[in-house]
């Protein structure tokens, strides 16, 4: 299996964003997802520099993939997002609709991102004859969804296509054109202040009485829990899926890629080291085996 590193999600100052990226390099990854997926008003980065930083990265050997937004409302991100598509190097995770439009109108190969809400296999065929090639199902389709569309779609004489599942961070449950960081901290979206800069990785969100219920990230919002479905190993393997995906975080990224790849090589799957995605398995997606520690 290959590994992935993800878009990251959260908005870090510019040097800090550079210098991951340059560690990046030297990591036992095989593809990168870069760009900025949840707030066009993130701005510390343009699509120069997330080009530069391309560039470097395939001079290290890596696979480059640039992500789009996954709500794209405004018709400035949509300039953004056709320059993304004409950058006439690097493919495109394509994470709304609205990308894929613009790839199909090139005649350009894309990634269906997670956000895309594919849920049978029609729809996965329509985008397959738009020029999706590889797919990474949202968090919530766990092994029976992706054994009934490959059902499915061998019925109808087509094949899967290339598969990749999240199998490390916070689960990302849902998008919103207002800002729930904003909205928190008592600001209008237009005045943010650019706060969840001050928030690495994301702002926790506690119940009442003082549980840990979700993370806010800007226009997003995740689960608490740092997921991990490499002891799923086995069960990816015999879905198909050939990529897991890890999503970048503040720290320990160290930790997190040295338990991939023993995960991958050890003969038993391993002890989880963050905690279990209940939706795999069709249960609910807070279904936990061991607290994250990363």
């Amino acid at each position: 299996m290959k590994l992935s590193l993800g878009p990251m999600q959260y908005f870090w100052p510019r040097e800090r964003t550079l210098a991951f990226y340059r560690d990046v390099a030297g990591w036992p990854v095989d593809i990168v997802y870069l760009g900025e997926t949840i707030c066009s008003k993130r701005r510390e980065l343009r699509l120069q520099d997330w080009l530069a930083i391309a560039h470097e990265l395939v001079a290290a050997g890596k696979e480059v993939v640039l992500s789009t937004l996954a709500l794209i409302e405004a018709e400035s991100e949509l300039g953004v997002l056709r320059r993304q598509v004409d950058n006439g190097t690097f493919r495109i995770e394509a994470n709304d609709l609205s990308a894929v439009q613009v790839c199909r109108e090139r005649g350009l190969p894309f990634v269906g991102g997670p956000t895309l809400n594919v849920y049978n296999h029609r729809a996965l065929a329509m985008l397959m004859d738009d020029g999706l090639y590889r797919w990474v199902p949202g968090v919530e389709q766990g092994r029976s969804l992706l054994q009934e569309l490959r059902e499915a779609l061998e019925a109808d004489g087509g094949t899967m296509p290339e598969l990749e599942m999240q199998a490390w961070g916070r689960l990302p449950l849902a998008y919103s054109a207002r800002c729930f960081t904003a909205r928190a901290l008592d600001l209008p979206k237009d005045q943010c202040g650019f706060r969840c800069i001050e928030h690495p990785d994301g702002l926790p969100l506690s119940t009442r009485e003082g549980e840990p219920f979700m993370t806010i990230n800007g226009v997003q919002i995740q689960g608490t829990e740092v997921v991990d479905l490499l002891p799923e190993r086995d069960a990816l393997v015999a879905s198909g899926v050939g990529i897991l995906r890890i999503s970048p975080q503040a720290q320990g990224m160290e930790e997190v890629l040295a338990h991939f790849l023993e995960g991958l090589l050890a003969s038993e799957p391993p002890v989880p080291l963050g905690a279990r995605n209940g939706y795999w398995d069709g249960q609910p997606g807070k279904a936990t085996l061991a607290p994250a520690r990363a």
